[in-house]
């Protein structure tokens, strides 16, 4: 059961970064492949922590 948690976490991660990185262009953040990159990996942290960010996040995922 363990296994198919951490399978399932990853999967969800995983997805999230290829979703947000496909819609960045939707976002209002700078166009850089550094705040790119940045932003899609840490994208669960700054999800709970931060307003501005989770409007963007949605703005990507719409598409």
């Amino acid at each position: 059961m363990g296994n198919f948690l951490v399978f399932a976490l990853i999967v969800v991660y995983v997805g999230g970064v290829w979703k947000f990185w496909s819609g960045f262009e939707r976002t209002n953040f700078s166009r850089s492949l550094s705040n790119r990159i940045g932003l899609s990996l840490l994208w669960p942290a700054l999800f709970v922590t931060n307003q501005s960010y989770r409007r963007n996040f949605r703005k990507a995922l719409k598409g």
